[in-house]
């Protein structure tokens, strides 16, 4: 039956191609991916998936099953398809994109003598409000059995941890007065939010080393005569749990709180983008995953742990509700970076597309796994309540 998945995957691999290389040309970003969702789901209907559009009230992802009618397991592939402001797919999301369809394609052309199903769900918005944060507070994701998906990069790493990450964002109401003439009859928003960062700054001595503190101003003042009365500061707080997460945050409000309290101004907190959990790896599924890359091919001394706490995704929050992997499949040979102009050429480039169909077919080997032993089923899960926060 695994020849027969693979079989499946290289038979169909230049269509897969063609999509790849179509959202590429075609860089659509968060929550507008309208061409690269039609061209996917036209795919798995194809295939015979049953294919809702509109999951979770996100005009732009989708749930597509395919199911067997006979008992067993259910497994989920995360497909994304969304691009970068300017760069378009500079992080290579043509490629993750259609990885996930082709992985789930593959899988179900040996499901009716597994049993079980296999789901692709199309989640958009990676880059900015997490459209898996979304599907997952919806329960979209509670009914998996096991979730997968893969990222390019520029070298072959396991799946590992990600950062917790809540986007803040702080406004400050002060009053206007003439900079020159009446500044005694002002209150400064400006300096509110400048007073914001000195805190901040006081305050990374005394945070554990994995956290992260980093901010803009996008909103200061218009003249440099007039006090300004109203500013704006953000922030992404990050840090390797959720628990220690949430206390590091009321440390910064309180800076904020600070700042505001010692130039006289009011203060306004909200999130200004979704808030990602950090990513918990199910170490027996990464094992079954880095083995059948070995088994297709891949040296094991190219296959590298992950640098812990990079950054932060919205399959954490797919992590925190069924067991997962994120890991990474090799694209290029430079050591270009993520979010990139020669990255986003690796992601259009024949090395790229044959990474993509590598990382499909790994995914559709390990669903199959998965989906022929139980036991190791229970030991994945066993894994996963051990581990759940």
């Amino acid at each position: 039956m695994k020849a027969e998945i693979l079989k499946a995957i290289e038979e169909n691999k230049d269509r897969f191609y063609e999509i790849s290389a179509y959202i590429g040309a075609n860089p659509e970003l968060g929550h507008e991916e309208f061409k690269a969702c039609k061209i996917l789901t036209d795919e798995l209907k194809k295939h015979n998936f049953n294919v809702e559009i509109g999951t979770a009230g996100l005009p732009t992802a989708f749930e597509a099953t395919f199911d067997s009618g006979k008992p067993g397991a259910t497994i989920g592939i995360m497909s994304e398809y969304d691009a970068l402001p300017e760069l378009g797919h500079a992080c290579g999301h043509n490629l993750i994109g259609t990885m996930g369809i082709a992985a789930g394609i593959g899988l179900s052309k040996v499901l009716s003598e597994t049993g079980g199903k296999v789901v692709v769900y199309g989640t958009p918005a990676e880059e900015t409000k997490g459209g898996k944060v979304t599907m997952a507070e919806q329960g979209i994701f509670d009914h998996l059995d096991v979730a997968m998906m893969v990222h390019p990069l520029s070298q072959y790493e396991k799946s590992g941890a990600s950062l917790a990450m809540d986007a803040i964002q702080f406004e400050f109401f002060g009053k206007a007065a003439h900079a020159a003439a009446s500044p005694h009859e002002g209150i400064n928003a400006l300096d509110a939010v400048i007073q914001t960062f000195n805190s901040i700054n006081a305050l990374r001595q005394h945070i554990t080393p994995d956290a992260r503190i980093h901010g803009v101003i996008p909103e200061g003042g218009k003249a440099a005569n007039i006090v300004p009365d109203y500013a704006v500061a953000q922030f992404y707080v990050r840090a390797s749990s959720r628990s220690y997460l949430n206390e590091l945050v009321e440390k910064v409000k309180k800076c904020a709180e600070g700042a505001a309290l010692q130039t006289g101004a009011t203060m306004e907190w909200s999130n200004y983008e979704f808030s990602y959990d950090d990513m918990i790896t199910n170490e027996e599924l990464s094992n079954v995953f880095n083995d059948t890359l070995i088994e297709l091919g891949v040296n094991p001394e190219e296959i590298n742990e992950r640098s812990e706490g990079t950054g932060s995704l919205d399959m954490g929050n797919v992590s925190q509700v069924a067991p997962s992997i994120h890991p990474y499949v090799k694209i290029c040979d430079e050591p270009f970076a993520c979010h990139t102009h020669g990255f986003r050429e690796a992601a259009l480039s024949n090395q790229g597309k044959d990474a993509m169909i590598l990382g499909a077919k790994t995914m559709a080997v390990t669903g199959y796994k998965i989906l022929t032993n139980p036991e190791l089923l229970q030991t994945i899960k066993a894994e996963f309540e051990k581990n759940k926060r």
